[in-house]
């Protein structure tokens, strides 16, 4: 199958248990970060937050949106699958925290992605949904506050597995967030 999202391929750093992986997605730096300020209050652990999927304003009510297509009957769905955790990934002393989201436009795969909700007095700013890959088994996140770094783990195919394999191998992506508040992948 051929991908058709708008994403920029590159190496990241990606390990597998330790090992290096590849075919693992880039995103570019120059993806617009969501301006949505989130109150404290509302939050809900990113069940009610906007953020932008590949330059899409996409608002999450009640953890989920659904969108049309244009000239299709499809829509376009995206839900929050949660797996939240905490830490500051800016450095500026107050926790953060990232969680998963998982997009469906009615084709045969279905797209995660992290974001980022970073931390500041009056509420939260989301930063982009980073694109973790199709068709994949989302594991866990851990934040290095020390290394200002986001690792997200999940379950991927080997490289040159077809799209209609099951993942099967471990890897993990680093993810850092720009002064600007962009997430994007740590290059090697």
């Amino acid at each position: 199958m051929i991908m058709t999202r708008r994403t920029t391929f590159g190496l990241l750093i990606v390990a597998a248990l330790g090992f290096g992986g590849c075919c693992a997605p880039r995103q570019s730096t120059e993806e617009s970060e969501s301006t949505a300020q989130i109150p404290l209050q509302s939050l809900m652990f990113g069940k009610n937050t906007s953020f932008t999927i590949e330059g899409t304003l996409t608002t999450l009510v009640n953890g989920v949106s659904s969108a049309s297509i244009e000239n299709s009957s499809s829509r376009t769905t995206t839900r929050y699958l949660g797996r939240e955790v905490e830490g500051d990934l800016n450095g500026d002393g107050l926790d953060d925290f990232s969680f998963w989201v998982a997009q469906d436009a009615g084709g045969s795969g279905t797209f995660y992605y992290v974001v980022v909700a970073l931390q500041n007095p009056s509420g939260y700013t989301t930063t982009n949904a980073f694109l973790v890959g199709d068709r994949i088994t989302p594991e866990s996140m851990r934040i290095r506050s020390d290394a200002r770094e986001l690792h997200v783990s999940f379950i991927g195919r080997a490289c040159g597995d077809p799209m209609t394999a099951p993942p099967s191998e471990p890897k993990v992506l680093l993810l850092k967030v720009t002064p600007n508040g962009v997430l994007e992948g740590l290059m090697g």
